[in-house]
């Protein structure tokens, strides 16, 4: 092949290369500002934040907060960005849970914030001393440093994040009971120590 034809294809490849740099540039880039992810039933969990790099005189995109349940992302809020690209998202927890969230863009761009927490209230005890050693309800034993939580019916592994003075912990069940009335939870040690949680009393949880 002529050098000259080398020379041309590459000069064509390389206006190509530098006319697709701006379009690329040109992709928002989120931001957030502040967020609320720990709430109890009944509050706000809220999202704000801004998009940079958007086109003048393009139509402004949408925001989203979203979550991953069930496999899948659903939308819990969608706000309009503001001419300045600003956005705010927020929703009101009607039941407890705890599952992935993220900010999204309908152009597609996405930004991970963590889990988002809503929890309800319930009374929990903890154990361990004198039954280190002994058989769990969902395999294994008891250990000083085991974590998890006891209860009468979730199902075995089923992961439950629990919030106490300040404190947030994601752990599984890994045992039955209590059987005291009026308590849902029974913390191993471990879970306690790391709660700062003593004796029996209400506990913030996400089941």
């Amino acid at each position: 092949m002529p050098r000259s034809t080398l020379r041309a294809g590459a000069l064509c490849l390389t206006a190509t290369t530098v006319a697709s740099a701006p379009a690329a540039a040109q992709a928002p880039r989120l931001g957030v500002n502040s967020r609320q992810l720990d709430v109890k039933v009944g509050a706000r969990a809220a999202v704000s934040g801004h998009a940079f790099g958007l086109v003048a005189g393009t139509p402004r995109p949408a925001a989203s907060l979203q979550v991953r349940r069930g496999g899948r992302w659903s939308t819990l809020d969608r706000d309009r960005l503001s001419a300045t690209g600003r956005f705010v998202l927020h929703r009101r927890a009607r039941r407890a849970f705890s599952a992935p969230a993220r900010v999204r863009l309908s152009t597609g761009q996405t930004r991970r914030l963590g889990r988002l927490n809503v929890y309800r209230y319930a009374q929990a005890s903890w154990y361990g001393p004198g039954l280190y050693g002994a058989h769990l309800g969902c395999g294994g034993t008891l250990t000083a440093g085991r974590l998890g939580v006891a209860h009468k019916s979730l199902p075995c592994g089923a992961p439950v994040t629990l919030r106490h003075a300040g404190r947030t912990l994601r752990v599984r069940v890994i045992d039955r009971g209590p059987y005291v009335g009026g308590r849902e939870f029974d913390l191993t040690a471990a879970t306690a120590q790391r709660l700062r949680f003593r004796g029996h009393g209400a506990i913030l949880v996400s089941r």
